[in-house]
């Protein structure tokens, strides 16, 4: 699919509620949103495998938190991909794309030609919410687990969060006749909807190391209705994840057509980052003037880059740091 038959319901994601269950979902499609992620680095194809289902989660999960500002998704492990982090940024006004950005460190002597997965080692998958100025953060860890980062989110609700969640992720690079590779992933988020107290995290969890799983917080009526729902989400096919054909609310009756879908307004997202000079320089505030002496290139400027989208930035050492001397005043800055 390439970049001038970009559809509708591209970028979007779309909530739902099944009204004859206590089930909530989402369906997701990323396509310039993917591509502005990727074309910012030149990721081997595990780790940009990685990324792009890193940045659907995000997508999915996003949605579904009443943000005012950040949510940050982190994996860190041992493996060759060190970490994989992405920041979702809700809308800063009615009408308005939430805004996704994403990128990954790792280390090439460990790349194995294995699955994408099989790259992440021992490690932890981490919720980050920031609510903004005058509230508190709130972090949430759990281990990593299962064998995909579908499966490690669907843990860390569980374990977490109390919350049952499934996911059906699908992405990768497409092309239409006479067109160039483009990037595009689709997915479903369920979750069930919390009603009463859950059982206490880590008594008996039935997955890796006796972490929480879906079916141990569930039982009666909401564990039938949980399981239902997710058969006929295993009927799901790649090519109605993706699109383009499909569009989501098609889907949604295609799949849960008896369960009474019933959709809310989609959320429009974008590629976007929020670096700029000033972030920069207020990070570059914890410095002594000995240490951005170290910091200065031969050529006499310190210079930043920006690991999400590739922004360059380049400063006088005389205007950053606690010790400056000087008033910001021409810092140049450039894209990738």
């Amino acid at each position: 699919m390439t970049i001038g038959s970009k559809i509708a319901w591209d970028d979007t994601v779309l909530p739902f509620q099944l009204d004859r269950t206590d089930v909530r979902g989402r369906v997701a499609r990323l396509d310039g949103v993917l591509d502005g992620i990727l074309s910012q680095h030149d990721y081997p194809p595990q780790i940009e495998a990685l990324v792009a289902e890193m940045a659907l989660l995000t997508a999915l999960i996003g949605q579904t938190i009443k943000l005012r500002w950040k949510l940050s998704l982190q994996v860190r492990s041992n493996g060759a991909a060190r970490l994989i982090a992405t920041d979702y940024y809700a809308p800063t006004e009615d009408g308005a794309p939430a805004r996704i950005r994403a990128y990954a460190s790792y280390d090439a002597d460990k790349l194995t030609d294995d699955t994408a997965f099989a790259q992440v080692g021992k490690g932890y998958f981490a919720i980050l919410i920031d609510q903004g100025k005058g509230t508190t953060p709130y972090q949430g860890i759990t281990p990593l687990a299962g064998t995909s980062l579908k499966g490690c989110a669907e843990t860390y609700f569980a374990q977490s969060e109390q919350l049952p969640t499934r996911f059906a992720l699908t992405f990768g690079e497409s092309t239409e006749a006479g067109g160039t590779p483009h990037w595009r992933a689709g997915g479903v988020m369920l979750q069930m909807m919390p009603k009463g107290a859950a059982p206490a995290p880590g008594e008996g969890g039935s997955g890796d190391a006796g972490l929480m799983q879906a079916e141990d917080l569930l039982d009666g009526d909401a564990g039938e209705n949980w399981s239902r729902a997710n058969l006929l989400l295993d009927t799901v096919d790649d090519l109605e994840l993706i699109g383009p054909s499909v569009q989501p609310t098609e889907l949604l009756v295609r799949l849960f057509h008896e369960e009474q879908p019933r959709v809310f307004d989609a959320q429009s997202v974008a590629f976007g980052c929020t670096c700029s000079a000033d972030r920069v320089r207020q990070s570059l505030s914890i410095y002594s003037a000995k240490d951005i002496g170290h910091m200065t290139t031969p050529e006499g400027t310190v210079t930043a880059d920006c690991q999400f989208c590739g922004a360059h930035y380049v400063f006088d050492p005389a205007t950053v740091g606690f010790e400056a001397t000087a008033a910001p005043d021409g810092d140049s800055h450039a894209g990738q």
